[in-house]
């Protein structure tokens, strides 16, 4: 079978020819890959950055955002069966650490993740153990349903604490940021801000529900916010983007008594004045790591049952495996925001 896999330690990946995956424990299960989206992560390995160099062994097949169908399941598996369509959690906990025993497994010491450090989905069949499987209801889209996982990453990030009645400021408009929007909109924020440099993003996020975006090529950011908000900043801050600059205007937007959600990752250390920035305004910062699993599962099902969210404007583009390379490109042009792969083409 056909797989996108990273098969030297250099830019780049290679469609490969690979054997379907056999049950080798227990609890393993085979899915059968009906739809596939590309992560920023993927692109991090495409171009090799210190991330990917710093846990890929080639040669590995890449993906981690899926659904598809079970085809074949181990001998102690009992909550799944043949014909079950599934979408995965891609965090694999050890189940032994201090972290995986006390309800923390999304931040497990010895993490294992499809697509890093095991084989991903970027193929026709993945092996899974039970655990990690997620049950679809039958009438989700594949393309909705192969992006559960970064909603997941934004579901935990917006909700960490509730959003009702609130000013939410989104600082980054990639595809998490923009599912933050939409998830804040369905959850009753008062007011949506959003803050990217690409006008084709915000014009998405005013889509999704946006109510007022701001492109800091063209507009001082903290200010135009102190202006919006009657000089008091936002309630609640989303940091999507890595980027230091952004960052440090997040914190300066910031409302007294306001709650921080850290997702983006930084390329260099963010120098902030603690003393002004987050003590002196008693805010609330959280780390957002991943998911929690399996708590945010249970979330995103019930706001996919809600047809509260509007999830379709996100993706932007539907590509055989074969153009795997030109998703990528498309990307990083800043022209798509979710790419999807669909494996029956």
């Amino acid at each position: 079978m056909k797989a996108i896999a990273k098969t030297k330690r250099e830019k780049g990946v290679e469609l490969i020819d690979i054997d379907k995956p056999k049950i080798k424990n227990g609890d393993d299960v085979i899915v059968k890959v009906n739809t596939a989206s590309i992560c920023g992560s993927d692109v991090h390995i495409y171009d090799w950055n210190d991330w990917a160099a710093a846990r890929i062994e080639p040669v590995r097949v890449i993906g981690h955002e899926f659904c598809g169908e079970v085809v074949e399941t181990g001998a102690g598996v009992t909550t799944v069966t043949e014909g079950d369509y599934v979408s995965s959690e891609t965090h694999i906990g050890c189940g032994k650490c201090y972290y995986c025993k006390n309800h923390m497994k999304h931040i497990c010491v010895d993490t294992k993740i499809l697509g890093v450090h095991v084989d991903g989905a970027f193929t026709d069949y993945i092996r899974v153990p039970e655990e990690n499987i997620i049950k679809n209801n039958k009438d989700l889209k594949p393309e909705i349903a192969s992006i559960q996982e970064p909603l997941g990453n934004a579901v935990y990030t917006t909700l960490v604490e509730q959003v009702t009645a609130k000013s939410i400021l989104v600082m980054g408009c990639g595809p998490i940021g923009l599912m933050s929007v939409n998830i804040a909109k369905a959850s009753g924020a008062s007011k949506i801000i959003a803050v990217d440099i690409n006008d084709f993003r915000l014009n998405k996020a005013k889509e999704l529900g946006a109510d007022i975006t701001i492109n800091p090529k063209n507009e001082k950011v903290v200010e135009k916010i102190m202006q919006i908000t009657d000089g008091l900043g936002v309630e609640v801050g989303l940091e999507m983007s890595g980027s230091v600059q952004a960052a440090k205007n997040l914190f300066k937007s910031m409302r007294k008594g306001g709650r921080v959600s850290l997702l983006g990752i930084f390329d260099e250390n963010v120098s902030l004045n603690l003393n002004e920035d987050i003590i002196f305004k008693g805010l609330k910062v959280y780390g957002i790591n991943g998911r929690i699993m399996f708590d945010t599962w249970y979330q995103i099902k019930g706001l996919l049952e809600s047809d509260k969210l509007n999830l379709e404007p996100i993706i932007t583009h539907k590509i055989p495996l074969e153009d795997f390379k030109k998703g990528i490109e498309l990307i990083k042009s800043g022209k798509a925001i979710k790419v999807v792969i669909d494996m029956n083409k």
